[in-house]
């Protein structure tokens, strides 16, 4: 009797961790029973299979064997293959999946179920498409334009970016290494976000442009005063999109037949950018005429290869500029960018100094409210002149904006402040200026701050019992 018990005991913990291990993997066990209705579907429906060849009857490479690769190794499913090659990216961080010889990958496509195989027979490669006879005649022209979009933006983003200027009649090409990215640049995020939105619903909208009868192109103007972030932004939408960058010197076009050779020189899927247009329209410093610039804003040659290309125009001021040059159709979206806010100071503050908030960010904003403003380049400079110590930059920041909002030149003088802060070492070490010394008068602070500085003391030690506003904001 013991022995049966002993029996039923142990029968129990074997059938208790049989039910333990099949919950835990639950997910093995749907797999199969996917398997198997996978294989039974196969069983009941007739298939049909396309192959898509390496190489044509001429010994000619497939092109479409090339996008159907970059396609196939794209897919998420491509974990789910019995055997996967990882390789390497151009970048040492990059990890690339690619299907192995005779291996199946699953595709699911408006619904419909298809596969591919990655066959190779006597040394020649293809991809075999299998699909449901009944689905091939909803799905088989708009998936094979689905595999050229998304192969074809994947190359985009994979490809090495360049920058070409003009110079003799000719695009000459350099690296394009700009770091810049949109998140990056001090403007109002709610902006960024709709400027971000459109660029990427643009460029997934060739069919609808097509569809609509309409160019499929883009343009831009960024208009604001020096220094407020406007290249750097065009530099944020090539990287952001994966456009080569293709910057027209008016000043070296000779005519309007070479502006016109220039545009059709461009790739499709690039941004054609013209920089400081109001002072070629305001000094007539090129030889191209007006009419000449509006057809290559908008005229037949620029409509006919557009091919997805944006063109981005900016300008100090839209004051003075003829209308006709800025009508909708030659320009889609006009950006203002401004000197610096409050706001604006905080998102640099918190790029260049990795500070969020800080005891003296209450003073900046009085001081901004006052109406005092920089551009957002003078201000990060002196971050980045400063950022070994946030509190030497933030006070350095507070008397060039007070010198601003005192001095009817204020832009000026703030250029003046940057370049003569920019000598001084930036990693000089913040104790004594933390302490309450002067460290960051001295590597900050012009002689203009520092002889006003003097005679405010002066001033000050004359009259004890006073109390002297500029000198009490100058030692803060």
């Amino acid at each position: 009797m013991f022995v049966v018990y002993l029996f039923l005991v142990f029968f129990l913990i074997i059938f208790s961790i049989f039910l333990v291990r099949l919950f835990l993997h639950r997910t093995a066990l749907i797999f199969v029973l996917r398997k198997w209705g996978e294989w039974i579907e196969d069983r009941v429906h007739v298939h049909q299979h396309l192959k898509i060849p390496e190489f044509n009857e001429n010994c000619q490479q497939n092109q479409f064997y090339q996008k159907v690769s970059v396609y196939v190794n794209s897919l998420d499913s491509i974990e789910d293959s019995d055997f996967t090659n990882l390789f390497s990216g151009k970048k040492s961080s990059d990890i690339i999946l690619c299907l192995d010889d005779d291996q199946t990958i699953k595709d699911t496509f408006l619904g419909a179920r298809v596969s591919w195989i990655n066959k190779i027979e006597r040394n020649h490669r293809s991809f075999v498409l299998k699909m449901k006879k009944k689905d091939k005649r909803r799905i088989l022209k708009p998936y094979l334009q689905h595999i050229h979009t998304v192969s074809d933006d994947i190359e985009q983003r994979r490809k090495d970016l360049k920058l070409r200027i003009n110079i003799d009649c000719n695009w000459r090409s350099l690296p394009f290494g700009h770091p810049a990215n949109i998140d990056s640049i001090a403007l109002d995020p709610d902006l960024k976000n709709k400027v971000k939105s459109d660029l990427e619903t643009f460029i997934k909208s060739k069919q609808y442009y097509q569809k609509l009868g309409r160019a499929w192109k883009r343009s831009y103007l960024l208009y604001g005063p020096s220094g407020t972030g406007k290249s750097s932004f065009i530099a944020a939408m090539a990287n952001l999109l994966s456009y080569d960058v293709y910057n027209v010197n008016l000043s070296q076009v000779s005519d309007d037949y070479h502006l016109n050779m220039l545009l059709q020189q461009t790739t499709s899927k690039s941004l054609i950018i013209v920089e400081d247009l109001d002072r070629y329209v305001a000094e007539k410093s090129t030889a191209v005429t007006s009419s000449g610039l509006l057809n290559f804003m908008d005229g037949i040659l620029g409509s006919s290869l557009c091919n997805g290309r944006i063109m981005v125009f900016t300008m100090n001021s839209k004051e003075g500029i003829d209308s006709a040059l800025l009508r909708p159709g030659r320009i889609d979206v006009h950006i203002y960018f401004p000197l610096c806010d409050f706001n604006s100071f905080k998102s640099l503050a918190s790029s260049y100094l990795g500070v969020k908030e800080h005891k003296l960010f209450p003073q900046v904003e009085e001081i901004f409210q006052s109406g005092a403003t920089m551009s957002p380049a003078e201000i990060g400079e002196l971050m980045l002149v400063n950022r070994s110590s946030p509190s030497r930059a933030l006070k350095s920041i507070i008397t060039a904006l007070q010198s601003n909002g005192r001095s009817s030149g204020g832009g000026k003088f703030g250029h003046q402040l940057i370049s003569e802060s920019a000598v001084s070492s930036p990693d000089r070490s913040s104790t004594a200026e933390d302490a309450g010394g002067v460290a960051w008068k001295e590597t900050v602070v012009p002689k203009e701050f520092r002889k006003l500085y003097g005679m405010l003391r002066l001033k000050t030690h004359k009259k004890p019992g006073s109390i002297n506003h500029n000198h009490e904001m100058i030692e803060r």
